[in-house]
């Protein structure tokens, strides 16, 4: 076998194993277009979604700027060419996209595209999306396509894979969400049975206490000490249903803009001074920015309100594949091993125990006196 051949081989496996690596749907629909644009050398990829609107629920495209992407506007309609890679289900491969007689122009801001390969995603006689790609990077002889047979062949090997990738990526997240769904009914349970009660029990010892202002104070004065501890309880209780929720800001903003929201937050609660950074930070799979949320809730929570920090610092950073987090006080600090051997004071055992259910790692550098750093490392997707 040629040397060629070989290298295509490579490069198809390559592209079929980082598809394999991942589980949400936005990952595995960046992965494929830039497998794709990788593996046939062309200026621009993208991959279309459709939704039953006659438009995209998404599209992903590889070769455009951010700044070109934003200037392009809104996602395209399923019209032209993408209509009939989605309602043809056929391969399209053109010298000359802008000649189709089907080619109905783009916006302004749009780059030229010239010789153009695009193939439907199906899964089954299902067509779940329309994967293209427009100007290879090689000679093309005047009025040729530049995209070849043998490159429509490994295209089409590439989006076979690619729907069982995303179909996949689809299940993935459906069973995830019907996961939240009996998450969030199980802990609706326990705020019921939970804090109802403790609400329930506030709410009659307040009366006792009432009653006895005027005639025995003393008691009054009993009662109304129960009254703020059984406050405190439900705080507390409220406290630990709630973090378990993932926070719908973590999904639609990401975990650096949802970090950042937060310590804004704290920053102008508290007197502490709180500050947020992340540098060289790529998105991590779902799970991982999860776990990485709590623990750097936890860990806030810990400074501000049993350190007397004057200053919180919290950072994210990229590291290799992953991520590590990084949240530093200058508070009264403690003895990592006491706390250890004292169980779940501070919260570090929950801390563990999410930052291990990620693959990850949790440092805890600390001594009286000398602050605290929380560090949590994890390996990436």
């Amino acid at each position: 076998m040629s040397q060629g051949p070989r290298s295509g081989l490579a490069a198809v496996s390559s592209a079929l194993l980082a598809m394999s690596r991942h589980l949400e749907v936005r990952d595995v629909l960046k992965t494929i277009v830039a497998s794709a644009r990788e593996l046939l050398d062309a200026q621009y990829a993208a991959l279309g979604v459709p939704d039953d609107h006659g438009g995209f629920a998404q599209f992903v495209v590889d070769g455009v700027s951010d700044a070109q992407w934003k200037a392009i506007g809104p996602l395209p309609r399923q019209h032209g060419i993408l209509a009939a890679m989605l309602h043809e289900a056929t391969p399209e491969r053109l010298a000359d996209v802008r000649k189709d007689p089907r080619f109905e122009g783009w916006p302004s801001a749009h780059p030229d595209l010239i010789d153009f390969l695009g193939l439907p995603i199906r899964d089954g006689d299902e067509v779940i999306g329309a994967l293209f790609l427009a100007n290879k990077n090689c000679e093309k002889p005047e009025g040729d396509c530049g995209f070849t047979e043998e490159d429509e062949a490994l295209l089409s090997i590439l989006a076979q894979h690619a729907a069982i990738a995303l179909t996949n990526a689809r299940l993935y997240e459906r069973s995830r969400e019907l996961t939240i769904a009996e998450e969030r009914s199980r802990l609706a349970h326990e705020l019921h049975d939970a804090v109802s009660q403790k609400l329930f029990s506030l709410r009659l010892t307040a009366q006792a206490a009432a009653a006895l202002v005027d005639r025995d104070p003393s008691r009054a004065k009993d009662e109304m000490q129960q009254v703020a501890t059984l406050a405190a309880e439900a705080t507390d209780e409220l406290r630990a249903a709630v973090v378990e929720l993932r926070p719908a800001a973590l999904d639609e903003d990401g975990l650096t803009a949802t970090l950042r929201t937060h310590v804004q937050v704290l920053d102008r609660a508290h007197t502490a001074r709180v500050t947020f950074a992340a540098r060289s930070f790529r998105a991590l799979p779902a799970a991982q920015e999860e776990a990485m949320l709590r623990v750097a809730q936890e860990a806030l929570h810990n400074a501000l309100r049993h350190s007397g920090a004057v200053h919180v610092d919290v950072t994210v950073d990229r590291r290799g594949g992953g991520a590590v987090l990084r949240v530093t006080d200058d508070g009264s600090g403690f003895d990592p091993q006491s706390i250890r051997r004292a169980g779940r004071h501070l919260g570090l055992v929950s801390m563990r125990d999410r930052t291990s259910g990620v693959g990850g790692t949790l440092t805890v550098e600390s001594a009286p006196g000398k602050g605290t750093t929380i560090e949590m490392e994890v390996p990436g997707g």
